[in-house]
């Protein structure tokens, strides 16, 4: 175990709190809170989430929040549909759900971006479009958080009845269906350019566990904008009809990051990856946009190490995006990767892929999941990157199957063979029989469909990391919480500008 990841050794305790036998979910530790669910789904690429994010909203009465990393007014949510009465792109649709419903606010919440990202993405100023809209449609900017950090939730809450929980964001780039063509002609940028295939998860609750992210959405709002929002009255049900779900009256856990910034650091969902990984029993199937953080890193490392330790299957994309992203999370992907193997010697423990469509087109990987055998299922906000463990601002949501719950468990292992089905272009079916006749082994089981024909995963090859770009991933682009003295400066007047303006709009 070299240095990129004896750096954090103390790791290894941590992960050693939870054993198999252990509740992953403890409210005040691994997660914030722990409630109910009447239903839950698991929804796969953002061809289905718009849609049923579209369908549910017009069931809305009175209130619905959303609160994203980013949200671009210019995208369709049903490019592969016929227009109807309904506007379809995502700022007149809004429009349309406060005039044609009376009773209805909507309050969208995103992050900070820069002026120069925000020309780039050709999206006008949040505060032109709130000027520009109806009152009871409200736009506001996050940026209660410290320098270089960013607000990074992806939550929808209606009526707190129905709420959303998971990686898609309602921007460009994101619409897929989970064919993942090399080349679809719904899948346009709104300035008409092409993109490559995405893939990518969310969930969606209802019950009490919609309740507690309502109540998270209008904290968060009101961390950012200083305006307390009212919560809506009870009764309602948002749940649109062709939403299937996968889970009834299930436990769900909800989990933070908060970052030491106006508030005490909240670190749950590192001490839930932590937790979740030291429970394994035969596998750990983590699909991620990065596999960057020197914690989990370690954590999986340990898993190797045992000679009899789970299976552990990686789906990442090929690369990140953007030339100095790639210069953080990608030298450290190849730092922690090469660490892995070297644990794994040679036992076909550990696997990495990347998922590539029929002809080869790269399929980027944006989703944020993980599941521990038949038990463990997390989906959520938050990357395997030192910065959303304690630097961003991250929600996830988590179940875990109890052993009086088969039933539970089944369909864990149902979503998690789905997925493995999606990205080899092959049916649950097929994936189970090539389980049956590897012993249960995920690794072989892949190792033998990937080599058909058609979409597939494809071995990930990281280059050689060396030491370079490993300082710059540490101290600056990927810090794991902010930097002590100077952030502090710089925090102290960020938040004194945000307080200003606060009292300049109120009077």
């Amino acid at each position: 175990m070299d240095g990129v990841l004896r750096q954090r050794d103390e790791a290894s305790a941590a992960g050693s709190l939870a054993g198999p036998a252990a509740s992953l979910l403890r409210p005040g530790d691994t997660c914030w809170r722990v409630e109910r669910a009447d239903r839950m789904a698991v929804i796969v690429d953002a061809a289905d989430y718009f849609s049923v994010l579209k369908h549910a909203m017009l069931r809305a009465r009175h209130q619905i929040l959303l609160i994203g990393w980013d949200f671009d007014t210019r995208i369709r949510l049903e490019p592969d549909r016929r227009r109807d009465e309904c506007p379809d792109r995502l700022g007149a649709f809004l429009m349309h759900c406060v005039a044609s419903r009376p009773g209805v606010h909507i309050h969208v919440l995103k992050w900070r971006l820069s002026m120069l990202q925000a020309t780039s993405r050709g999206m006008t100023p949040m505060f032109i479009l709130d000027w520009m809209t109806n009152k009871r449609l409200q736009y506001r900017l996050a940026g209660d958080h410290p320098v270089g950090a960013c607000h990074h939730q992806k939550i929808v809450v209606i009526d707190d009845s129905l709420a959303f929980c998971g990686g898609i964001d309602m921007t460009a780039d994101r619409w897929d269906t989970r064919a993942h063509h090399d080349h679809d002609h719904h899948r346009r940028r709104p300035n008409g350019f092409r993109y490559d295939p995405f893939h990518d998860v969310t969930t969606a609750v209802d019950g009490a566990a919609a309740r507690a992210l309502g109540e998270l959405g209008r904290e968060r709002w009101l961390s950012a904008t200083g305006e307390k929002l009212p919560a809506p009255p009870p009764g309602g049900d948002a749940w649109p009809d062709l939403l299937r779900p996968d889970f009834r009256d299930v436990d769900v856990g909800i989990a933070r990051t908060h970052p030491d910034y106006e508030g005490p650091e909240v670190r749950e969902i590192e001490r839930l990856w932590l937790a979740a990984i030291a429970s394994a029993r035969r596998s750990i199937y983590i699909e991620a946009q990065y596999l960057a953080s020197r914690r989990i890193g370690l954590a999986l490392y340990r898993r190797l190490e045992e000679p009899d330790g789970p299976e552990i299957v990686v789906v990442n994309p090929l690369t990140t995006k953007g030339w100095l992203e790639e210069q953080a999370m990608g030298t450290a992907r190849a730092h922690i990767v090469k660490e892995l193997c070297a644990a794994d010697a040679g036992r076909g423990r550990f696997r990495i892929y990347t998922p590539r469509a029929a002809r080869g087109t790269p399929i980027y990987v944006h989703a944020k999941v993980l599941v521990v055998d038949d038990r463990f299922l997390r989906i959520g906000s938050s990357n395997i990157n030192n910065r959303s463990m304690g630097f961003d601002t991250e929600c996830d949501v988590a179940i875990e199957a109890s052993p009086d719950r088969p039933e539970m468990s089944a369909r864990i292992l149902a979503l998690r063979d789905g997925l493995v089905a999606e990205h080899l272009d092959r049916t649950i079916e097929e994936v189970r029989s090539a389980l049956a006749a590897h012993g249960g082994s995920l690794c072989r089981a892949i190792e033998d469909l990937r080599r058909r024909p058609g979409r597939t995963l494809a071995p990930l090859e990281c280059p050689d990391p060396g030491d370079v770009g490993l300082l710059l991933e540490t101290e600056i682009l990927d810090p794991e919480r902010p930097r002590r003295p100077w952030q502090a400066l710089l925090n102290r007047v960020d938040w004194n500008f945000r307080r200003l303006r606060r009292r300049q709009r109120k009077e």
